[in-house]
């Protein structure tokens, strides 16, 4: 029962690397944002998938290197955790800032 929740959240960090990826690529446009808004909403967007692109990509590394190598498997789970909360942080900033800025204009 176990191996098969492990095996289930691999799953799911292997297909959101992926569509961290594809959101990256979406993102990604040559042309100037039309205000501070939109761009700042941007940013933000492209803050959390780059965060937890890190966080697929520590996740990976962490379940491949050998368990012997103790100093690399714990800077790799404190880099899970730092880019865990830096995802957390920026997903929760993306509705608080548009309710600051739906407050000015009012």
């Amino acid at each position: 029962m176990h191996s098969i929740n492990v095996l289930c959240h691999e799953f799911v960090v292997a297909v959101s690397f992926v569509a961290c990826i594809v959101g990256l690529v979406l993102l990604w446009n040559d042309k100037q944002s039309k205000d501070d808004l939109e761009e700042t909403e941007q940013i933000l967007f492209r803050m959390s998938f780059s965060y937890w692109l890190v966080y697929c990509v520590a996740f990976g590394m962490e379940k491949m290197i050998l368990p012997d190598w103790e100093n690399l498997v714990m800077t790799l789970k404190i880099t899970t955790a730092l880019s865990y909360f830096l995802t957390f942080s920026c997903i929760l900033s993306l509705p608080l800032h548009k309710f600051a800025v739906h407050q000015v204009e009012e």
